[in-house]
C-alpha cells in the first residue's frame, strides 16, 4: 500500500481524488482539503469543498451541476428564503442534512477534523479526509471595488471583481488539524490536486506547520495544473493566473508552488511551455488531463503516481 497525501480544493480537486482512489488503494490515502472557503449559511456551518470531496469520493455528487448532491431538492431552503432567510448561497436538502449534523457537533466543542472523519465513514469512504485545520481560517480577497469574504465574492458577487490579493484570515494562529503534519512526514508521495492555487491551495499552505513540512518532505511532490490550454474548465483560476501571476502558461502554474513541487503535469496542448515550468525548478510531465469522465480521472492519476517513478 503507497502512502500518498494529496492537497485538494473542491469540484476539481475532487474530480481528481476520485480517479485517484480508482488508480490506488485509498486506505493509503491521506487527503487535505481547504477550509478557507468554510461560512456560515443560515446560522449553518458549511464545509463547501470538504463536501464537494465527500460527495465525490461518496458516489453521491451531482455531475450535471457540477456541485452539491445528486437528486437534490431545494423544499426547506426554498421556504427558508420564503419567510425572509438569506438567499444568496444555495443548500439542498440532503445538503442541509450533512450541515445541521456538522453544525450540531461544533457546537458541542468537537473538532471539525473529528466532525470530517464521521462523515467520511458515513459515506463509506475509504480514504482518510482531513481539514488543514480545526482552527478558523477564511480567505478574504483584495479587489478595486473593495475588500471581500471569499464566499461573498465568488458567489454573491459571481467572482465579476478582479483580484489584486487574496488573504487569511486567523492564519497567524491557525494550527495543522491533527495527523496532518504527520501523513506528509510518512508519505511515500504528495500530490496536490489540480485546484486553483490561490483560492484551494494556498490556504492549506497559509496554516503554521503545513508548508514547512512540505518544504522538509522526504517524498516526492507532484502538482497537476488546475488549467486547460491555459483556460480554466471551471471558476477564475485563469484571470487570477493572469493577473496575480502574469500569464496562464504552467511555468506560471508553477511559481504558484515554487519551493514545494518536484514535478508539475500539465495538458499535452501546452508540451511547448515545458522550459518555463524547468525554469521554476519543477519537472515538466504533460500529459492529457481533461476529466471529462472517471476513467479520465483515472488515467489522469495514473499518470501523476508514475510521474516519479
Amino acid at each position: 500500500m503507497r502512502r500518498i497525501v494529496a492537497l485538494s480544493g473542491g469540484v476539481g480537486g475532487a474530480r481528481f481524488l476520485r480517479g485517484l482512489v480508482r488508480a490506488t488503494d485509498p486506505a493509503g490515502l491521506t487527503v487535505v482539503g481547504n477550509v478557507g472557503d468554510d461560512v456560515e449559511v443560515l446560522g449553518l456551518h458549511v464545509s463547501p469543498d470538504l463536501d464537494s470531496i465527500l460527495y465525490a469520493l461518496g458516489g453521491v455528487a451531482d455531475e450535471e451541476r457540477g456541485w452539491g448532491r445528486a437528486d437534490e431538492t431545494w423544499v426547506a431552503f426554498g421556504e427558508a428564503v420564503r419567510l425572509g432567510g438569506e438567499g444568496w448561497f444555495s443548500l439542498g436538502d440532503r445538503d442541509l442534512g450533512l450541515h445541521l449534523v456538522r453544525t450540531q457537533a461544533l457546537a458541542r466543542g468537537e473538532p471539525l477534523s473529528a466532525v470530517t472523519a464521521r462523515l467520511a465513514n458515513a459515506f463509506g469512504i475509504e480514504a482518510t479526509l482531513l481539514p488543514a485545520t480545526d482552527d478558523r481560517l477564511r480567505t478574504w480577497v483584495d479587489t478595486p471595488a473593495g475588500s471581500f469574504p471569499f464566499q461573498e465574492w465568488f458567489v454573491a458577487r459571481r467572482h465579476g471583481d478582479e483580484v489584486d490579493l487574496v488573504r487569511f484570515e486567523g492564519e497567524d494562529a491557525a494550527t495543522p488539524a491533527p495527523g496532518v503534519v504527520e501523513a506528509i512526514e510518512h508519505a511515500e508521495l504528495i500530490v496536490i490536486c489540480p485546484s486553483n492555487p490561490f483560492i484551494s491551495i494556498w490556504p492549506i499552505l497559509a496554516v503554521g506547520g503545513i508548508r514547512e513540512a512540505l518544504e522538509r518532505r522526504a517524498a516526492p511532490c507532484v502538482a497537476v495544473s488546475p488549467l486547460v490550454g491555459g483556460r480554466a474548465i471551471k471558476g477564475p483560476a485563469d484571470r487570477m493566473l493572469q493577473r496575480l501571476a502574469g500569464g496562464t502558461d504552467p511555468g506560471r502554474v508553477a511559481t504558484c508552488y515554487r519551493g514545494v513541487i518536484d514535478v508539475l503535469v500539465f495538458d499535452e496542448s501546452e508540451a511547448d511551455a515545458a522550459p518555463g515550468v524547468e525554469l521554476q525548478g519543477a519537472r515538466p510531465v504533460a500529459a492529457p488531463t481533461l476529466m471529462h469522465d472517471e476513467v479520465a480521472a483515472a488515467e489522469l492519476a495514473r499518470t501523476v503516481l508514475t510521474a516519479v517513478d
